[in-house]
């Protein structure tokens, strides 16, 4: 049986490092997107999205703008107003979001249908570019968000309507005759249709997705097809050398073996995959998704949890290449692959999952917004030099300061839906066996249903500063229940304690089994000292390089802390590290190194020379990556010279 996550409305997260985060959601995140989707932030990217919706509604007259995808960002808007509703009731929200839901309604095609460009621009070719068109990655957006808002605050408006739009999707797409042939050029509508199944008891909509999955990289191309029509109109001009790897159509799925192409579509296709593999009991399907997750975590991934290394075309190229200043490593990709690693966790009931989870989390989805909530990274590089991110070249991508909103806008409503769910990742809940998995060291109150019976927890942390938590078990089932309590991969001396008492620790899969019959409390405490992180030799860009990492965090160099030009910088690793709490960014813990510097006053060449330059000791700070980019322009770098002694 597949452990699920607890309900977001009976979590309360209270923790130091994260509800700085997370509290922004509704104070900050919401409000400033909200008024971003009316074009209302000053010298800002313009969204229209919102006018979009009113002019396929009749309200006002207008062109469409934006990209085909435009109306996701209402969508995944919506969904983290749905999830924050779940949490914390807010009366003026809800009448706001019911009014936007109002207005997709009035959107809605009387067969179901809904997707501005195509309303308004291109009404006659419906479903006649699923390549480029996004027609369907718009309806699975449109379906989680609708999920999301009936869950949290159990209005149906939203959930009827994309009921009949799934509807319409289930009888244009099949295998019968009549139907269409086709799937997603952009993976999501599986995930929605999944979702709308788990939430109606439909079960059609599960089979609908299923179909999406296996129709996929069957016999010739569906894309292909498409392109060779001679009235093929192409949206995207990149697409010109399109190739089937990069939508993932190039196999079957279930041959897949690496992670291909676009690595949004990917790691959404690979959630789709592992849902449908648990759903269906698909022995095969789960091979494929434990090899092409493999194949990510260990060839194709940044230490941050950054996949998709590549600025053309926002995709995986080849194992190992993994460029750390011209990255792309799109916010979009990470949180996917947290999701995809939450599925995957939950089906397998490994911790590994969830130490990928974790490092993906606290680190490129967090450095994708400002502490303010209100500026967005949709690049993340690790390595900064911002004079060099200019337009034309081939760093133009990367951006050395927060951007206030974007044309092509899915990374910020994406982290804040992440932000908003999630109590989701805290925990696998297994009801059958009255088993409770935790998964993230988060402070939280929260009662866990198991079955007929419940369990009320309070977690307690100061977590990413202390490796240690309490788990207070404040009641449970009268037959007890199983804890498993997940063992870090970096985590050292790992120790459970419970009610005083020291226990065996001996984890299997990632986790340590204590069981409780009685309310108790649980101690876990383990060490994490900053460490030098080597990269495997075959990749290329961090040969001679280390990196720091404590716990869960990965750490960076900034300008503001080291100076100019800090690829002119040696770490002696032989030397040590040293921990200091420090009052920036509301309290963190920054690392320090000793090292040395190529002296600048010391060169006498010009812009080459034979004279070996001259280093000078120097003593070097590291924070934490997501906090980069927070106290104004300035390099940064993650991977450093290694000082040979």
């Amino acid at each position: 049986m597949r452990l699920h996550s607890a309900d977001l409305k009976n979590i309360s997260i209270r923790d130091g490092f994260w509800s700085k985060h997370v509290d922004l959601v509704r104070s900050a995140i919401i409000p400033y997107q909200w008024e971003a989707m009316n074009d209302r932030i000053p010298d800002a990217e313009s969204s229209h999205c919102l006018e979009n919706f009113r002019i396929a509604a009749g309200r006002t007259k207008g062109e469409f703008y934006g990209a085909v995808f435009q109306d996701t960002d209402v969508a995944k808007w919506l969904e983290a107003v749905g999830f924050s509703l779940a949490c914390y009731p807010d009366a003026e929200l809800e009448k706001t979001a019911d009014e936007v839901i109002d207005l997709i309604a009035e959107a809605q095609c009387d067969d179901g249908y809904i997707n501005t460009y195509f309303t308004i621009k291109e009404p006659k070719k419906r479903w006649t570019d699923l390549c480029e068109g996004h027609e369907l990655y718009t309806a699975g957006h449109l379906m989680e968000a609708a999920v999301a808002y009936y869950q949290g605050t159990g209005k149906r408006k939203f959930l009827d309507c994309m009921c009949r739009f799934a509807d319409l999707i289930c009888d244009t797409f099949g295998t019968e005759e009549g139907k269409i042939h086709g799937y997603p050029g952009h993976e999501e509508v599986e995930i929605g249709l999944i979702k709308l199944a788990d939430a109606t008891g439909n079960r059609k909509y599960l089979e609908q997705a299923k179909y999406f999955v296996d129709a996929r990289g069957v016999g010739e191309n569906y894309f292909m097809k498409e392109m060779s029509r001679p009235d093929y109109k192409m949206i995207f001009p990149e697409f010109a050398d399109y190739t089937p790897a990069y939508s993932q159509s190039h196999l079957p799925v279930r041959e897949q073996t690496t992670a291909e192409g676009h690595a949004v579509r990917a790691v959404y296709l690979y959630c789709a995959m592992a849902d449908i593999a648990g759903a269906y009991q698909d022995e095969a399907l789960l091979r494929a998704c434990e090899t092409l997750w493999n194949n990510i975590v260990e060839k194709r991934m940044y230490l941050t949890g950054g996949i998709g290394s590549s600025g053309i075309l926002e995709r995986f190229t080849v194992d190992y290449d993994l460029p750390n200043e011209y990255n792309y490593s799109e916010s979009c990709a990470s949180i996917g692959l947290a999701l995809f690693g939450l599925r995957m966790n939950q089906i397998m009931r490994d911790g590994k999952y969830m130490d990928v989870v974790e490092r993906a989390l606290y680190n490129t989805v967090l450095a994708g917004i400002a502490l303010d909530g209100k500026s967005f990274f949709y690049v993340n590089p690790l390595e900064v030099w911002p004079p060099a991110c200019m337009e034309g070249t081939s760093k133009r991508h990367v951006k050395p300061v927060r951007q206030k909103w974007f044309g092509v806008a899915c990374c910020p409503p994406n982290i804040a839906r992440t932000l908003a769910s999630l109590g989701q990742y805290i925990y696998g809940v297994d009801e059958e066996n009255r088993a409770l998995y935790v998964n993230l060291f988060i402070s939280n109150e929260s009662t866990i249903e198991l079955g007929e019976a419940q369990a009320a927890v309070r977690l307690t942390t100061t977590y990413p500063e202390e490796a240690s938590f309490t788990l207070e078990i404040k009641s449970l089932p009268e037959e007890g229940m199983d804890v498993f309590l997940r063992v870090p991969d970096f985590a050292e001396n790992y120790s459970v304690t419970v009610a005083g008492t020291e226990q065996p620790a001996q984890p299997e899969n990632g986790y340590v089994r204590v069981h409780a019959d009685a309310p108790c409390t649980i101690l876990v405490s383990f060490a994490m000292p900053a460490k030098f992180v080597y990269a495997n030799p075959q990749v290329r860009a961090d040969s001679g390089k280390v990196a720091i990492v404590r716990g869960p965090l990965v750490y960076c160099l900034e300008e503001a802390d080291n100076g100019e030009n800090l690829p002119a910088v040696y770490v002696d690793t032989a030397a040590g590290l040293e921990e200091k709490k420090s009052p920036l960014f509301g309290g963190i813990v920054t690392v320090t190194a000793r090292g040395k510097r190529i002296a600048p006053q010391s060169w006498k060449g010009g812009l080459y020379g034979t004279e070996k330059p001259e280093l000078t000791d120097c003593t070097l700070t590291a924070i934490p990556y997501p906090y980069w980019s927070n106290r104004g322009q300035g390099e940064m770098l993650v991977w450093i010279k290694e000082l040979n002694h």
